[in-house]
């Protein structure tokens, strides 16, 4: 049956590695539960529909053992009576009527065993069921604190790669180089300033002089 196929694989579902392998572990987690509680009520169902044709073929089977009993009762009679023809007749009856009689036990053992069958794939299915209600919480929680876990490892990782005291050293040796060169233009400017007032000093000594020299000239 397709059901017991479908039971069997649920049951046979590993929920860890289910949960391991999702996208979404929380929606996968429900999702399987919700698949499971639609199988175990389909399993419920098939299960009553199986017990109930098995009363069905019992009830069937009974019914010819009784007409078994009853046309050999009567073939019986015909014999007491001496009526070979119809004692004849009857347990022709009494043939017809065993083998249905047979075929209906046959069935009967057969559906006993879909029905075993279907229940212990409903108690397998609940026990699964009980076991992911269960875990459900615990395996997401085990799943947010591996995930956790890993993106801590990752940040660690990342923070030890060199990338980020790479940075800070680019940053430190940009800001010495703008100060540097703050320093030079300012040195620069400095220098510009004192380069103009000793030339102004020069040409007021030159001055001075030229002026000494036209005084001793006209005494």
């Amino acid at each position: 049956m397709a059901l017991l196929e479908r039971v069997s694989t649920l049951v046979r579902a590993n929920l860890n590695d289910l949960i391991d392998k999702a996208e979404h572990p929380e929606k996968m987690i429900k999702q399987v539960i919700l698949d499971m509680q639609n199988q175990l009520l389909q399993v419920k169902t098939q299960v009553a529909i199986a017990i109930a044709d098995q009363h069905l073929l019992e009830k069937k089977q009974k019914e010819n053992e009784d007409k078994v009993a009853e046309w050999m009762r009567k073939a019986e009679l015909a014999v007491t009576k001496n009526q070979d023809d119809l004692a004849r007749a009857a347990l022709e009856r009494v043939e017809s009527y065993r083998e249905l009689t047979e075929g209906f036990a046959q069935q009967v053992v057969d559906q006993k065993a879909q029905v075993e069958n279907l229940k212990t794939a409903l108690r397998q299915l609940e026990q699964k069921l009980t076991e992911a209600q269960a875990k459900a919480d615990l395996l997401i929680a085990q799943h947010r604190r591996a995930r956790a876990v890993s993106k801590a490892s990752d940040a660690k990782m990342a923070g030890g790669n060199g990338s980020s005291a790479a940075a800070f050293d680019r940053m430190k040796h940009k800001v010495a180089h703008s100060a540097a060169t703050a320093t030079a233009k300012a040195e620069l400017a400095a220098d510009n300033l004192e380069d103009r007032l000793a030339a102004l000093e020069k040409e007021d000594r030159i001055e001075h002089l030229l002026a000494e020299l036209k005084a001793k000239r006209k005494a």
